[in-house]
């Protein structure tokens, strides 16, 4: 369920929750979902056992979120705040997993309301990876996983590069070639100027990135 102004799930959800179904996620493994939305990817490791917390800086989101958990009958706990911010200092994850907003914007600031705050992510789409890839190192255990989407608009090597100098090992692990949807296709010729799109382009491509304490 998805109420009006939360992220809807789509084709990077799906991407991303079928990875999760490919790892080996113990029973009482702490998991953290970041940019949570309404809650399905905390939803789909819980159903495997899971300890799941869940963040966002949505009230609504987590409203969503907790709702929900219980309908599905699971246990999650769900934080309003930036990130990893709402945690506590000493604690880490086996596997955190972020289906972030991405998309280049035109407007430098992310929008403080409204269902733009689900996807627009600065001029190159790099405000919440680039701070997620700064943030999670810290708060994995040593072996722990991160798994995040997001698209190639949005840089892979980027991440990979960002993730490495924090002391990860990190691959693409999953491509994904989808059609464009409504906020691209909206966006389309500002893309176009921008170089970041082709003028015939219409789909997108999305990566799993995955990184691991060696």
């Amino acid at each position: 369920m998805t109420v009006p102004g939360v992220y809807a799930p789509q084709n990077d959800t799906l991407l991303l929750t079928d990875a999760l179904a490919r790892e080996n996620i113990r029973p009482g493994a702490k998991v953290l979902d970041l940019c949570t939305g309404c809650g399905a990817l905390a939803l789909a490791v819980a159903r495997r056992g899971a300890r799941v917390t869940a963040v966002d800086v949505s009230r609504r989101a987590v409203w969503n979120a907790r709702l929900n958990a219980l309908l599905a009958r699971q246990h999650i706990r769900v934080r309003r705040g930036d990130l990893t911010e709402p945690l506590p200092p000493e604690e880490r994850f086996d596997l955190v997993v972020s289906n972030p907003p991405y998309v280049p914007a035109s407007k430098r600031a992310d929008p403080v309301r409204g269902p733009g705050r689900a996807w627009d992510a600065g001029p190159d789409g790099r405000e919440l990876l680039d701070r997620i890839c700064d943030e999670v190192p810290a708060v994995l255990k040593r072996g722990g996983l991160l798994l995040l989407v997001h698209s190639t608009l949005s840089g892979p090597d980027e991440t990979l590069s960002r993730l490495t100098e924090a002391g990860l090992r990190a691959n693409v692990s999953e491509r994904a070639r989808i059609p464009f949807g409504p906020v691209l296709r909206s966006r389309r010729s500002e893309l176009c100027a921008r170089g970041l799109l082709r003028p015939w382009d219409e789909s997108e491509e999305l990566v799993i990135i995955r990184a691991w304490h060696s």
